[in-house]
């Protein structure tokens, strides 16, 4: 008999990163005085960024310097080939010197640059050329060669037109016209997602790696197993709640997948699940995640950018949707632990209390997102915020602190600190010139601002200059460790790199979509092929969305079907708000969907089981959740799942039918309700799901007695033997 393949679970934070990156993209990871460069640069980046959270900078001076860290540190670390992952090459220092040239003109003569857009000389037009070619070439290495031939044949678009077929002709752009729009306008790669991968994504970015750095995941890991661990369900279930808590600050299925995957796999094997049923559970807790409050995916900072609205509203919109979502897995893995007859399995844990008596200040930073935007600061201002309680808690205990008064075996040098106090006054200066805003008035909350405004600048300034001299700081023999600090800085910028290389490729994709109208177009051909059906244009808005993120990341798949797919749905009365909300889940669910799944593949590496079974395991627990986006898309009722009604009483009703339709749409995924499901009970309840889900009252009634009676034909059966958790 063939022997299985064993787990290959991480030995240390280096092999889980390792394994992240597999799937996520390799990087290099250098030492010596490149690596000593690039990770002062990466804090640089980071202090930047956060300075700039509350600085007021011109919008598109703001992303030239963005988009110029990006680029030149995509070059020095993501390799032109794969195997060359231990020195940066002489072409990865001209390509980051041209990203310097190019964006340092824009920089050069900024007001007299802005006022050519409309006549660009020909300096305009070889930089601009270059530019363009440079983030095409940052794409093929950080994201991967779909999105850069996607991105390429919109460019042919845009010179093609006049020699295309009806309905995709246009009058055709000479170089001029496109080069001027996006290399030198707002609406090209200096557009909305550039944007917001510059000012939201980078510091939810930076805040996730505070929170990182300083064990806040393995914290939500052990309080996750403390609240439901015990139970027969427990494991699955702590895997989920697990994945929930962890996976907002990380913002990425498969990095969730695998940190969690690295604590909680050993538990799902002994609880009774074979290595494909772990995966696919794993798999689905992790891109769940993504989705969750307060910290959803990067696609959910566009969605505010490109609807105007606050990304508070976007968090209330995604409340009830994430509850169904997990309520979903959670009954797949009830009718799992049923089916399979599962063994509960002792964790030893210390209790929930126990642990939130100890560590409650790791949480103290998630509360505060959602507060303070409630109390009315912007959410930039918010997540800055949080970033800076989460360092000065840190130092509540040594375990998690994020720099640490230690012994060393060399005397430490003076002059280190002259650089520390000066980088102290220059950080204090630009605060003060541009100040914090106090959350509410009054003297506790100005006290409170000013120590943690303290904390940060004293903090900054030691990471800064731990990275600079090589984490020479200290007195004599007592160093002080910033390794933690750097590592949460540097990592910060080094996690947010490709995404905001997929936004400025997909600002090119906006803005040739812009210039030739192909947006509309393309919704036009939508609407007509399902005949003008909403259901069937729904479906085909899935389909398409599931076809795109088969080659792309989350991020890009969805900027690009806002562009395209979102007008065929608001052309048939779907709101602005359901429309971008059914783009953005189903982006996301393209995560887990066969057969190119990056969460379910990660998983399988991570347990050694088979990856199209693990994908297709995913799907299983999942499944129900695809109809969620459904629910508030294909009825104007339903937009009241989105919390976007007054009626109270109408929200309460359409979620509890939801939960009720998930259920028995779980139960005819699996195969089992109290016994196992015959095909007809299949049909019956898959039947009575999907019109519980459909929000109209009129057959509910009819449903629920169809359910009632799957159940009594049920209870008139044997029970039979157990199954083993990979079979169906």
């Amino acid at each position: 008999m063939a022997r299985e393949p064993e787990a290959s679970l991480p030995k240390s934070q280096e092999e889980l990163e390792e394994l992240v990156e597999r799937f996520e993209g390799k990087t290099r990871r250098l030492g010596g005085t490149a690596g000593w460069l690039v990770t002062t640069a990466l804090v640089l980046m980071s202090l930047y960024h956060l300075y700039a959270a509350q600085a007021t900078f011109v919008r598109q001076i703001h992303l030239t310097i963005h988009l110029l860290f990006v680029l030149v540190l995509t070059f020095l670390l993501y390799p032109a080939r794969k195997e060359r992952l231990d020195r940066i090459t002489l072409a990865d220092v001209v390509l980051a010197g041209l990203a310097a040239l190019s964006l340092g003109y824009i920089l050069w003569d900024f007001e007299a640059f802005i006022y050519r857009a409309v006549v660009p000389t020909t300096v305009d037009l070889v930089l601009g050329t270059v530019l363009i070619l440079l983030v095409l070439e940052a794409t093929r290495r950080a994201v991967g060669r779909a999105l850069l031939i996607l991105v390429l044949a919109f460019l042919l678009y845009a010179f093609a037109g006049p020699w295309l077929p009806p309905p995709f002709t246009h009058r055709g752009y000479d170089l001029a016209r496109v080069v001027g729009q996006l290399y030198m306008t707002l609406e090209g790669i200096f557009g909305v997602p550039l944007e917001v991968s510059s000012t939201f994504i980078i510091l939810f970015t930076i805040y996730g790696s505070f929170l990182e750095q300083s064990g806040a995941g393995k914290f939500f890991v052990d309080l996750a197993l403390a609240l439901v661990g015990r139970r027969r369900t427990g494991p699955g279930q702590a895997v989920t709640v697990a994945s929930f808590l962890l996976g907002g600050p990380s913002g990425s299925g498969v990095a969730t997948t695998v940190s969690v995957g690295a604590i909680a796999y050993p538990l799902l094997k002994r609880a009774g699940y074979d290595r494909e049923a772990a995966g696919g559970l794993l798999s689905a807790g992790g891109i769940g995640a993504v989705i969750s409050p307060p910290i959803l995916g990067a696609a959910a900072f566009i969605i505010a950018e490109i609807l105007k609205i606050s990304y508070l509203q976007v968090i209330k919109m995604a409340i009830i949707p994430t509850i169904l979502y997990y309520v979903a897995i959670f009954f797949m893995i009830e009718l799992d632990a049923r089916r399979f007859r599962l063994s509960r399995v002792e964790i030893r844990t210390e209790s929930a209390a126990r642990l939130v008596l100890r560590y409650w200040y790791l949480l103290s930073s998630l509360v505060v997102i959602p507060l303070f935007m409630i109390l009315g600061l912007t959410a930039i201002t918010a997540v800055l915020w949080a970033t800076m309680i989460a360092l000065a808690t840190s130092f509540i205990r040594r375990e998690t602190a994020l720099a640490a008064v230690a012994r060393v075996e060399r005397p430490q040098p003076w002059w280190p600190w002259v650089l520390v106090v000066a980088g102290m006054a220059y950080l204090g200066w630009l605060i003060a010139g541009q100040g914090i805003p106090v959350p509410r008035p009054g003297t506790v909350w100005r006290g409170a601002t000013v120590l943690f405004v303290a904390i940060w600048i004293v903090s900054g300034a030691l990471f800064f200059v731990g990275a600079l001299t090589r984490g020479r700081l200290g007195f004599g023999r007592t160093g002080i460790d910033t390794e933690k600090g750097v590592a949460a800085l540097a990592n910060g910028s080094r996690q947010v790199l490709s995404v905001a290389v997929t936004t400025a490729a997909a600002g090119i994709i906006v803005g040739v979509t812009n210039l030739t109208g192909l947006g509309l177009k393309i919704a036009d051909i939508i609407v007509s092929m399902a005949g003008g059906n909403l259901i069937f244009t729904l479906v085909l808005a899935g389909i398409s969305l599931w076809v795109l993120g088969l080659a792309l990341p989350i991020t890009a798949t969805y900027i690009i079907a806002a562009v395209m797919v979102a007008p065929a749905l608001t052309k048939l009365g779907v709101s602005e708000l359901a429309a971008h909300m059914f783009i953005f889940y189903y982006a996301i669910l393209s995560e887990v969907s066969p057969p190119v799944g990056l969460s379910p593949m990660a998983a399988a590496a991570l347990t050694g089981g088979n990856a199209f079974k693990t994908m297709l395991q995913a799907w299983k627990y999942t499944l129900p959740a695809f109809v969620v986006p459904f629910m508030f898309t294909v009825h104007p009722a339903g937009v009241a799942l989105l919390l976007e009604t007054r009626e109270w009483l109408e929200v309460v009703k359409l979620t509890t039918t939801a939960v009720a339709g998930l259920a028995a749409l779980a139960a005819a995924a699996s195969g089992w309700l109290l016994r196992p499901a015959t095909g007809l009970e299949r049909a019956l309840l898959a039947a009575a799901g999907l019109t519980l889900v459909y929000p109209a009252t009129g057959p509910d009634l009819v449903a629920a007695a169809v359910i009632a009676t799957v159940i009594i034909l049920q209870v008139r059966r044997p029970l039979p033997l157990p199954a083993t958790p990979g079979e169906g």
